[in-house]
């Protein structure tokens, strides 16, 4: 880990007192020609400090993300995933020879992937896109594309299954309890005319990672950070997921305490959702 400037400074300035040759370098002020000699070097040691960090950083999460054989691996891969480009012969790496970064970077379609075994050794790949913020899932033709390309690249004898839906619906039951200096009858802010509660739901959601556990306790507390929130009472919180066998949303299922999202992430369905504002 990179020493500070100030570390790397003191360590100089203990060196040169016990030279007595350095005796007449005695000044104290700071823009004195040899404390400022002191600083640069000083700079510059902490700069190459800080280099060989983000390499060592930069090496460690090569290694890791890089070793076959795991599900970091793949989600890797899926990341990597370039629609409307060919795979380099007997390689699991894309051509791009004669295309621009900007080209690359656009056929970079998968933002969002996670990989978990199933029960039966499967590996089940998470994937979504996003578009004007929104995760999606990506079309039908980009997803024969992503298959195809996890047929080529995937071990021998391993099983994949790619999980490319809609996203999980949450339907909620909500009291909410509010201060009517604050908020109006509908929930909005009465200066800004903001939704403070829709605003806590969606941000929660929002800063779940993909593939990431929902905690009802969680939800509960940003809803009590919500400006004009005094209490939130969750009374209910259900789900429903894409069934594979008819493509469509499946019966609502309650939620008790956790809930991993099938898709790999969630989407509140507001016009199914109730929400009750109560002053308090």
């Amino acid at each position: 880990m990179a020493r500070t400037i100030q570390e790397i400074q003191q360590i100089i300035y203990n060196a040169k007192e016990r030279e007595d040759a350095l005796n007449g370098l005695n000044s104290n002020s700071r823009v004195a020609i040899w404390r400022l000699w002191v600083y640069i070097i000083s700079v510059a040691i902490w700069s190459l400090e800080k280099l060989f960090d983000l390499h060592r950083t930069d090496i460690d999460k090569r290694l890791t993300e890089l070793k076959p054989h795991t599900a970091r691996w793949y989600r890797s891969k899926a990341l990597a995933f370039q629609y409307g480009f060919d795979l380099l012969p007997d390689s699991d790496k894309f051509n791009n020879k004669d295309k621009t970064k900007e080209q690359v970077e656009a056929s970079k379609i998968i933002k969002y992937s996670a990989v978990v075994e199933s029960n039966d050794g499967r590996l089940i790949v998470k994937i979504a896109t996003e578009n004007g913020g929104r995760l999606q899932p990506i079309t039908a033709d980009e997803q024969n594309a992503f298959s195809g390309y996890l047929s080529e690249i995937k071990d021998a004898g391993v099983r994949t299954t790619v999980i490319n839906y809609l996203p999980d619906k949450l339907v909620l039951n909500l009291d909410v309890y509010y201060d009517p200096l604050v908020l109006d009858s509908n929930g909005s802010d009465v200066l800004y005319g903001k939704r403070p509660i829709q605003e806590a739901i969606e941000g929660y959601l929002k800063n779940l990672p993909f593939n990431g556990e929902l905690i009802v306790a969680h939800l509960v507390d940003a809803l009590q950070q919500a400006n004009g929130v005094k209490i939130p009472h969750l009374k209910e919180l259900k789900t429903a997921w894409i069934d594979p066998e008819t493509k469509g949303y499946g019966a609502l299922q309650n939620i008790g305490v956790t809930q991993i999202p099938q898709s790999g992430y969630f989407e509140v369905d507001w016009n199914a959702s109730q929400i009750k504002y109560i002053t308090k």
